[in-house]
Order: C-alpha cells, then structure tokens, then sequence
C-alpha cells in the first residue's frame, strides 16, 4: 500500500486533477523533501509503525498526504509532541517535519532540549531562509542581505547573523547523525533521499536522535522562477549552510523502553479506586446556579487551603454524577499575594476547565477578592474570609457578597488548617450547590487514610453552616 494518499481530500474533495495535486508552490522543496521521506518509509517497511508530525507552516498540510498515524503540533512545539508518541508508543517510529521558522524560532527550546535527549525520532527540517506561509517575513535562517517583507531594503547586521541549526544540533552530546543536503539537483537530490532514509534507519535501529536539514527552493518569495531559485541555493544558500555530514557516530542500538500499560484494571488498583457508586444526594443539578454549567474560583494565599477546597468540591460534584474539572494555578509566593483554583461543574460536560469569570468566587485574602471580585459574573456569589477582609471592594450591585470568619472559627476549633472547610460550609449553605452530605461525603473519601481528620473536618464544614446561618438570613 502506497505511503501517500490516492486523493488528496483537501483539494475539491478529491475530484479531478485538484485531487492528486498538493498546496505547494511549484518550485518548493518540500515536494521533494516529501517523496523522500515517503519513499523511505516504503523501503524501511515502517508505514503501519510510522507517525508524522507536523507543525504550523507549510508543512502544517502533511497529513492530507501520508497514509500514516499523523499528529499536527502546535507551532514549535513538535519535537515535545514527537517525544510524547515515542515514550507512549516505543516502538513507533517518529518523524517530525518542520521549517526554519518554526524549528529554529518559537521551537528553539523545543528541539535543543528533545535533541539532547538523545531519544531515538528523526526530524527533516526544511530551511528556506523565509517565513513561507505567513507573507514572506524575516525568518532566523534569512541570510545577510536577503531582501524580506520585514527588512526590504536586506537582512541588515543588527539583526543578527542567520542561525545555523544543524551546526547547533551536532555540538550536543544527544544526537547521533546530523547532515545538510540540498536540492537543486540530481546528485544533491539523490544525497538528500539518503540522508532522510539514513536519519529514519537510525531510528529503526533504536540508535539514537537524528536530524537532517534539507535546503529548499521557495521560489515564490524569492521572485524567482524554479531554475533561478535553484541556483540561489546553490550560490548564496550553501556560502552560509556549507552541505555535508557534520555528525555521525556509530551507536548503539539503546532504546528498549517497555510500552505503557492500558489496562483500566491496573489503573484502578494504582489509585486505589473502587467500582462502587458512591452515595448521591442531590435530587438534580443545582440548575438555580446555572442551567449547564457553574464556573467557581477558589483563590487565597498558599496554605490557604484553597487547592484543596477546590479539589473536595470537584471530587463531590463527580460524586453526584456530573462533570467537574479542577485546575490550580500557583502564586510565586509562597504566603501572601495570591493563588487560585478554578472549578467548573457541568450537568453534561466541561468544554473549558478556566473560570476567567466565575458564577461563585470564594476569596482567603484581600488580594484575592481585590483581583478577582470584579471578574464574578453578574447575579453571582461571593463569600470571604473576614477575620483578615475588612472592607469588600465596591463591585456590581447584582453580586451577593458575604463575609464569613473562616480563620476566627477554624482558629477556634484549635485547627487553623481546617479553614478551608469552613468555607466550604459556608458555601454550601450560601449557595445550596449541593446538600450537606455530598461534601460530607467527599470529605470521608478523602480522608479515609488519615481518619483521625475526619471529625475535626466534619465541625469546620458544620460550623461554617451554622455560622453562614447565623450571620445571613436568607441565602441564595
């Protein structure tokens, strides 16, 4: 079976001549860098093993051509991506095509990093010397000179001298073979087709990271016909990018890591999970919060304990059956300023974890209600802390603000820790998100190695409860 696809379904799905033609510019080198790299996978008998990766750029269209697994990356991010599919899938072999603009500028700590990693994937970067796709911009491989859309009148010298990438890659210790080829002939052509299949071999043989630069014609940012922008490669490129083998050590074959293990089963038994449903208490979805999905900040100082309020109320939403995510985000400072936890609670499912605009914000610290009262939704819910909050800020009117002395009753309960239950107290009184034993509940789970904790948790969240009850009247 053919490594490309019979019909490429970008081009007029397929139909007619458009079908079988790709989106590069006639003259680019990455038609041939392509049947190259195809050609190889069909001798090396790799295409049921073979990933490719591409990344933002010309290239970014690839998939629409090899028959392989294919993953697009972010851009500069496919060497991390190509390290991801090799530690996931051992045995996979790993291709990552990238230009120069995203290679050696947004990607530069990307393939630096994976390079010394020395982790058996094969990278094929394309240098034109130009940001192709995007309009024709200085790229850091644009040679002194070189007349771009951004320096028109030439790369001038205060903008650097063109970086040069395979030099880079073979003074690191991780890299096996590193080689640059070209393409504006026969016999640069037939180099450049053994140097690719070479790279990928190594991989095949478990030796090690390899990388081969290819010089390649961009005839239309040029301004140049085929003929002419091949001889510019020839005569200007190669005075910068001289061609060769600039590293090749015979290594040995050294990547024998075991394949993940799939199993739920095994998953299960590592987490100490169990099959049983845990006991639900809520009639529905606290729908008079929101019909679809509540977003709810949790932010203070660290030691706060807002992570792990966060993470309580997650775990009893899941516990009730529906969607929750939690993600933290930590301050620099380890007391003082601010951390947060955002949480969203979905009937169905969470499309996006951030709750830049939450429905219920529960604040620790004045900087944390000072930063984030002002993003609550309209018609939401804030509660705070205040033994150390004098005075709210002034916010919408439409906003119910209640101040609880978290720390004063955890204080109190000779248990300054357990401020963070309190809170949720007071929030599930507030707000009747869910019924007390949901996070009861949620708490015994997760308390179940340290149970001595459980009561004095237990008396925070009540006296938070009682204490919302007493201050507040009438809640949400």
């Amino acid at each position: 079976m053919s490594v490309f696809y019979r019909k490429f379904e970008r081009h007029a799905h397929g139909e007619g001549l458009k079908g079988h033609t790709t989106h590069y510019c006639p003259g680019c080198g990455h038609g041939l860098a392509h049947k190259y790299m195809g050609e190889a996978i069909e001798e090396l008998g790799i295409q049921d093993r073979t990933i490719a990766i591409s990344p933002v750029g010309c290239s970014v269209f690839l998939y629409y051509y090899f028959d392989v697994g294919n993953t697009q990356a972010a851009h500069g991010r496919a060497p991390a991506v190509a390290i991801g599919h090799k530690t996931a899938n051992p045995n996979s072999i790993v291709i990552s095509y990238q230009g120069d603009g995203d290679l050696a500028s947004i990607g530069l700590a990307e393939i630096i990093q994976a390079a010394q990693m020395g982790i058996p994937i094969s990278v094929i970067f394309i240098n034109n010397a130009i940001y192709a796709m995007t309009g024709g911009q200085l790229a850091p491989t644009t040679l002194p000179g070189m007349k771009t859309t951004t320096t028109p009148k030439g790369r001038p010298k205060f903008l650097g001298d063109p970086i040069r990438m395979a030099e880079i890659i073979a003074q690191l210790d991780g890299p096996v073979y590193v080689e640059r080829v070209a393409l504006y002939d026969n016999k640069q052509r037939n180099r450049a087709k053994k140097a690719i299949t070479k790279a990928i071999r190594l991989q095949v043989e478990n030796k090690g990271f390899s990388f081969v630069e290819v010089l390649s014609e961009c005839p239309t940012h040029l301004k140049m016909s085929t003929e002419e922008a091949q001889e510019w490669v020839k005569n200007e490129m190669t005075k910068v990018y001289p061609l060769g083998v600039i590293k090749d050590v015979e290594g040995e074959p050294w990547w024998h890591l075991n394949s993940p293990n799939y199993d739920p089963q095994r998953v299960v038994d590592l987490i100490g999970a169990t099959e049983e449903t845990p006991p639900r208490y809520s009639k529905g979805f606290p729908e008079h919060l929101d019909p679809e999905d509540i977003p709810i900040k949790f932010a203070g100082a660290g030691g706060d304990g807002a992570q792990t309020a966060a993470m309580l109320l997650t775990r009893a939403a899941i516990n009730e059956g529906f969607d929750a995510t939690h993600i933290p985000s930590y301050g620099p400072e380890s007391r003082g300023g601010t951390s947060y936890a955002d949480v969203h609670i979905a009937r169905e499912e969470v499309l996006s974890p951030a709750a830049p605009n939450p429905k219920i914000l529960v604040a620790f610290n004045a900087p944390s209600l000072n930063k984030f009262g002002p993003m609550v939704q309209p018609g939401g819910v804030i509660i705070y802390d205040s033994s150390v909050i004098a005075e709210p800020p002034q916010l919408d009117e439409s906003i119910r603000v209640y101040g609880v002395p978290f720390a004063e009753i955890a204080k109190d309960l000779g248990a300054l820790m357990v401020k963070n239950i309190v809170a949720l107290g007071a929030l599930q009184e507030a707000t009747d998100i869910f019924p007390p034993e949901t996070f009861q509940e949620a708490l015994r789970q997760a308390l179940h190695e340290k149970c001595e904790l459980i009561p004095i948790n237990e008396e925070a969240f009540s006296w938070g409860r009682k204490t919302f009850q007493s201050l507040y009247e009438q809640t949400f």
